[in-house]
This record gives C-alpha cells, structure tokens and sequence, in this order.
C-alpha cells in the first residue's frame, strides 16, 4: 500500500516520493489533526466563573513555626449584570484591549504565535490575548501554570466560549472576574476600592482609569506598590495610569465612543481613595505580612492574584521577640523624648525605621515599618529615601583594604597589583575645607573648572597642626569627612561602589559615583540592606542577601524553600580589620551610647546635610541592626514632601546618629540578646601598608567638635551641621549646588526593593535639593551621611 523505496525507479529517484504518497501523509497528518482538535474541543467545557470566586486564608507563621496571622481570604468580589456597568466602562476596556471584540472569534492568533514563540526562547508564555481569552484565564485561576498543555487547553477553552456564549455576557464575565488590585475582583468591587462609588455611577474619565489599572495594580495602582517593585512609587505609578488612562480616552474618541467634548473633561487622574486597612495588620504585623508577600511575588512563587485567592501557609524569619523589643525600644524614645503638642514645628513626622539580620544566613528576624501599618502605610524598614550619611564610610575603608589606592603616577585605571594596599595606621588629613585631589595629586575639578573643598563637622580641623594628619582609625572614630573623601578619591569611587555592592547593597539605591561626597553617603538604601550589609563585615566578609521567607507551601506540598547562597565578598582580613576599626567607634568614639554589657559591638553613627537623617548601624558576631530617623510628612494628599530638618527635635539642638537611633540600638540589642552567649569577633591579621607616613609618631587629635557633639549656639544653622557646608563664592556651584549636577549624583531608587526581605510600600520622594550632605559635615549638597 505505500509505494516506498519505490520500487519502479534506480539510484536517487527510488528514494524520492511520489505525489501521491506526499498527498497522502499530508492529507493524513492533517484529518489527525483536524480529528485532536475536535476531540480536544468536544472535551473542554465552557467555564463557570464563579467556581473560581471561593477564597481560602493564607497563613503566616513566625520563624518558631507558630501563627502569626491568617490573612488574604477575605476576597472583595461582588458580580453586577451588564446593564449596572456603565457603556463608557464596556467601551474603555473594549478600545484599549481588544476593538474587534464583536466581531473577532475569541482568539488572537498572532498573540497565541507570539506566546508560542517566546516559550520555545524559554521566556514566558503570556502574550497578547482578546478579552475572551482573557475571560477563560480568569476562570482558570486555579490553573495558572505556564505550560504548553495548559496554553493549548486555554485556546481550546476559548474557541469554544466564543463560539457558544454570548459577546455581552463574556464581556459581563470578564469585567465581573478581572482583578483590578487592592483585593478587588470585578467592576464592583473595584469601583468602591478606588472611589468609593457603585459601578454603575463610574463617569468616563473613572472608567478609563480602572482600565489601566487592569493591566497590572502593581505598576498603575496611585497609592503604590513598593512592597512589590520599588519603581511602582506612587509618583511613578500615577504618571503611568495617567498616560494609560489619557491613551485609552482618545481610543475612545477615535473609535467614536465618546465625544471629544465629553474627552476633554478628563485631563487629569480622578480622585481616588487610599487603600483600606486590615484590622488584622495593625502594628507591626502589617509590615512583616507585606514584606513576606513581596518577597513570594518577587521570587515567582506564585502570582500577586494567585497568593489573593488564598489558601498557601508561608513561613517566615521574623522572630517574634525581637519584633517586639525592637517595637519596645523606638516606642520608649518616641514617647519619652517626641512631642508634637509641645514642638509642633520641630516634633510632627518624626519617624522611625529599622531592621535586624542574622549574619550567618542573611536572615531578617526583625524590622520596624513604623508606627502602624494600618496607619502609616510606608515600610521605613525598606526603602525610604532618607540618605544613609557617614555610615557608608566603612566602604570606603573596605575598599582601601581590598583594592589599594591607586600609583599616582599610574594610569587612571590600575590593576591591583600596581594598587598599595591600605593598614588602618595609614595618615590622610583631617583638615576642614580640604581641598580634594584626583589620585595623581591634582585638585579635583568639575566639569566647570570649580574645586571641592570637604567640611568636616562644625568646621573643626582634627589632628595636630599644621598637617592635621590623622589616621584612619581615628578618622573612623571621630566620623571625619576630609580624610574619607581623600582616602575614596585615591581608591577610585568606582571601587567604593563595587564594595558597597559587594557587602549586600543595591546597585539602584547608591548615588551616582561621580562626585567625591559619593564616600560620604549620599545614598539611600533601606534599613534592610544596611543590616545585611553590615553582617557581611560581622561574618568575615561572607555576604547573604537578606530573606523573610524560608518556605511557601499550599495542599500540593512545598512550592519554595530558600537556600543560603555565600559570597566572599571581601576576605576575613579585609573584613575583620573593618569591624575592627569600627568596633574603636563604639568604645571611644562616636557610638559609646551603643556599647552593650559584655558584650563586643562594632558600628558606625550617620547624620545627613541639613539634619534630614540619622543612623546608627552596628553588629555583634550574632546579629546586624540598623535603625534610621528622619522627618517626612506621612500624607500623600500634601504636594511635593520633602525631608525635613531635625534641629529642636525632641529637644535636642541637633539629631545625630549618636543620639535617639544608638539609644534605641542598644536597648533593643540588649533585650533581643538577652540569654545568648557572648561572641567576639575575630582577631585580625595585620593588613596594608601605612600610607602617607611622616617621621612624626601618630597624632593625637585635638578636642573638636564631633558629629555627635552639639554645636554651643541654640540654633545651629546649616552651615554648623556635621554635613557639608557651602564652599566659599568663589568655588561654589558645580558640585556645591545641585542644579549645576551632570546627573553623576543622583539619588537611588530604591529599592530595593528590597525584595529577600524587602518589601515594601511607596518611598517618598525626594529632590536632590532636599537630601544632602552627610553626617559629619563634608561633601556638598545632598545627603545623609555622617
């Protein structure tokens, strides 16, 4: 019957098929096909939508394994017929999604190509797709695996619903099945999420906004999503619904379902509410919960929507006592020491961060988002814009001790083993208003020919004239800005944001490296990651990224378990010679209010230009902690928040790093270490060479006023602070003032986002103008540092 080899031809053509038997494999391949496809079609049923509505709790337990709360089953989910979702609403997702909704067959066959296409690249298998399609993956919710099976069977699924069902009512179930954030599933439910009105009162211009919304809360939600991506801000999520909203009104019009009159009523977003709280997720626990779901989401657990739908148990690191202890100890100076009645101009929007990471796995067994979740909706332990100042100097001293400074008479770009290596005894000048030079001795110049002069705090010069030489541990003890930006120039900025990457921190927190003041911490990253970046100096330079969730299990079994990845970012002499110098700070220097009762602590204090920020970060070998203060107004209906200054605040002339964020350091670590055996640190090996050495023994610094000393006067004004001062007229601009920036400066995103732990919620926003300096005087305009 199948004529092959064939057996009438020679050579070659015996091997070359004929047209009948082509015709007929191809006639024969194609009735198969035809016959599984209507097998597939015959077999798949038409979707009950509501059979996907039932939602279950999800779970969260403390690091012991016991309950912390059950949460995420309270599904908002109300279905309305057709006739009570308005025209303009039908007509906006329509427009925007899929215009040949009416007349098309229920698929998209070049979004089924393109899915089809990325799935053989190994991507993700989602593509464009019409609104039937999109109907039928809504009411598979509980099949959301990105197989091939499962795309064809949606396929067929679609087929067959559009085939059989209505236009309107599919266009019913999607608006009544889709999922628009904030738990709301349906038109209904998210009417009254974001405006607080019944589906069936929503104008155009609302309309169009909850069709933006449906393309991902995440990212077009105006509240923000942070605790998920960093870049959902609220300022960046609203101009994102903004341009989608305005798009979708102009489809509207040109597709004629709206009048260009009725358009131009709606320039701007609508008036919405904020997010309605949880009672369950009040204090604390509403931070730990969404830092452990962002963390679920960010590892591809399961997807935002899957994790409403409930029913998953996830086990988290956070241990319960240190909670709250760490609760315990900023309530206890709130209370004591902040009072808005007394201070209204000097005590309002004080608040607090902080987290705690175990050192050996990276770990977040604590945080503080604030004062409660349900209230202020911002996690401080995460990424909040508040600059970091002078406790991102040890980066600077790490660096020195990895890379080495550079030959001056070497190119700009020297291997290390043309780099000397640099021993804590080395000199650098602690002089105020110090010229900075480039690594071959040349005055450092902008792109404008302006010199930098570095501050230090209360324009003290320390060390013994006239040379004012000091070495880096004193330098480091006494919080000096002059010696620190010197010793970054000479290192490379580059190296020094290559060590702060390589200790734990964000590549998108840390400002540009362009300006000498990038040593003095200008950057802002989140309480999380300065604790784990801390822990890796606490463990001998082995670097984890912080985690909150060790695993995520639902009626299937285990769908995730972390495992502990180690770096090396720095070697143990690199490293233990850090903590040993920072340990010099806690005894004699700037952070003695931190010292703990037997035990060994190494740390560092920081306060930014303007006294927008402080911070105090520090380790035992068992556990990193860093706690943040600033001001920032807790209400988004107020234009353009900034960070304010902390002078008069709790009564204080001036906030430091030594002041309110130590106090509360210590007494947290003494309690969340209370019953655990005392560890020391590991004795370091000698390392480095002394740099710029004189005949002369080490100098004894002189009395000056440190970053954590207050200045005589009552009020001091900026010029005072510990940050960085105004150069004089003659040298000003450039790098003193940020409208002269390249954009080598700018902020951080933040980020992170933080996601292992991170988490978190919306971060203010802050204009380069706003953040400045660094803690101990120095650097030029913005930052937290000192």
């Amino acid at each position: 019957m199948i004529d092959y080899p064939r057996y009438d031809r020679d050579g070659w053509r015996r091997w070359v098929p004929s047209w009948k038997l082509v015709s007929g494999l191809c006639i024969g391949f194609f009735g198969t096909m035809v016959a599984a496809a209507g097998i597939a079609y015959a077999m798949v049923s038409v979707p009950v939508i509501d059979d996907s509505a039932t939602a279950q709790n999800n779970v969260y337990y403390w690091a012991d394994g016991s309950r912390m709360v059950a949460t995420g089953g309270e599904r908002n989910r109300q279905s309305v017929s057709l006739s009570q979702i308005p025209k303009e609403m039908r007509n906006a997702i329509i427009s925007q999604e899929n215009k040949t909704f009416y007349t098309d067959s229920g698929i998209d066959p070049k979004g089924i190509a393109r899915a089809v296409f990325n799935m053989a690249k190994g991507g993700d298998t989602q593509g464009g797709s019409t609104i039937t399609q999109q109907y039928v993956k809504n009411a598979m919710l509980n099949d959301q695996s990105q197989t091939i099976s499962r795309k064809v069977k949606e396929i067929f699924v679609s087929i067959k619903v559009g085939t059989e069902e209505p236009k309107d009512k599919i266009l019913e179930g999607y608006l009544n099945s889709a999922y628009y954030g904030r738990g709301a599933y349906g038109i209904q439910a998210a009417s009254r999420a974001y405006f607080n009105v019944d589906a069936v009162d929503l104008n155009a211009g609302q309309c169009a906004f909850l069709s933006a919304v449906l393309k991902g809360a995440t990212y077009y939600d105006p509240a923000g999503s942070t605790s998920i991506d960093t870049a959902a801000t609220p300022e960046a999520n609203q101009k994102r619904a903004k341009n989608q909203m305005q798009d979708t009104l102009d489809k509207m019009v040109e597709y004629g379902h709206l009048s260009q009159a009725d358009r131009a009523k709606y320039t701007e977003l609508p008036k919405w509410k904020n997010p309605e709280s949880n009672a369950q997720l009040g204090g604390q626990i509403g931070y730990l919960v969404r830092l452990a779901k962002s963390s679920v989401i960010k590892n591809d657990v399961v997807s935002e929507q899957q994790l409403e739908k409930g029913g998953y148990s996830i086990y988290t690191t956070f241990d319960k006592k240190k909670v709250d202890e760490l609760e315990k100890a900023v309530q206890k100076v709130y209370k004591k020491n902040i009072d808005p009645k007394k201070r209204p101009d000097k005590d309002t929007h004080v608040q607090f961060g902080g987290a705690s990471v175990n050192p050996e796995t990276g770990a977040i067994e604590a945080i503080y988002g604030g004062e409660d979740a349900t209230k202020h909706f911002t996690n401080n332990a995460d990424v909040t814009g508040a600059q970091v100042g002078s406790t991102f100097k040890p980066y600077v001293l790490a660096a020195a001790m990895k890379w080495g400074v550079r030959d001056p008479d070497g190119a700009e770009t020297q291997p290390q083993d043309e780099r000397t290596v640099v021993s804590p005894k080395s000199l650098y000048s602690g002089k105020n208003n110090l010229k900075i030079k480039n690594y071959d001795g040349s005055i450092w110049q902008n792109e404008k020919g302006e010199q930098w002069r570095q501050e230090n705090d209360g324009k003290d010069s320390v060390g013994e004239a006239p040379d004012y030489q000091i070495d880096l541990r004193e330098a480091m003890r006494e919080s000096v800005n002059s010696a620190f930006v010197q010793l970054g120039m000479d290192v490379g900025l580059d190296k020094v944001k290559e060590s702060a990457v390589d200790s734990g921190l964000l590549e998108n927190s840390l400002a540009g490296a362009g300006y000498p003041s990038f040593s003095i911490g200008v950057s802002d990253p989140s309480a999380i990651r300065m604790a784990g970046s801390y822990a890796t100096f606490a463990d001998s330079g082995k670097q984890r990224d912080p985690f909150s969730v060790t695993k995520v299990t639902n009626k299937d079994g285990t769908l995730f378990s972390h495992k502990v990845e180690t770096k090396q970012a720095f070697t143990a002499k690199v490293a233990d010679n850090v903590t040993d110098v920072l340990k010099t700070v806690v005894e004699e220097g700037t952070g003695t209010n931190a010292q703990l009762q037997g035990r060994e602590v190494a740390g560092k204090t920081g306060t930014t230009d303007g006294n927008k920020s402080a911070w105090f970060v520090g380790y035992t070998p068992q556990l990193s902690t860093a706690i943040s203060m600033f001001r920032y107004p807790d209400d988004e209906t107020i234009k353009n928040r900034s960070f304010l200054e902390m002078y008069g605040t709790g009564g204080e002339e001036k906030i430091h790093g030594a002041s309110f964020p130590s106090v509360i350091w210590q007494d947290y670590m003494e309690d969340a270490l209370k019953g655990e055996k005392a560890e020391r640190f590991p004795k370091p090996e000698p390392i480095g060479e002394v740099i710029n050495d004189t005949p002369s023994p080490t100098p004894t610094p002189s009395p000056s006023v440190t970053e954590e000393k207050p200045s005589p006067s009552p009020t001091p004004s900026p010029s005072e602070t510990e940050v960085t001062p105004s150069p004089t007229p003659t040298e000003s601009c450039g790098p003193f003032d940020f409208k002269c920036d390249d954009g080598n400066n700018g902020g951080s995103d933040n980020g992170g986002n933080d996601a292992g732990g991170t988490g978190n919620s919306p971060s203010p926003s802050t204009s380069p103008s706003e953040t400045g300096g660094e803690e101990d005087g120095g650097g030029f305009i913005r930052g937290p540092n000192g």
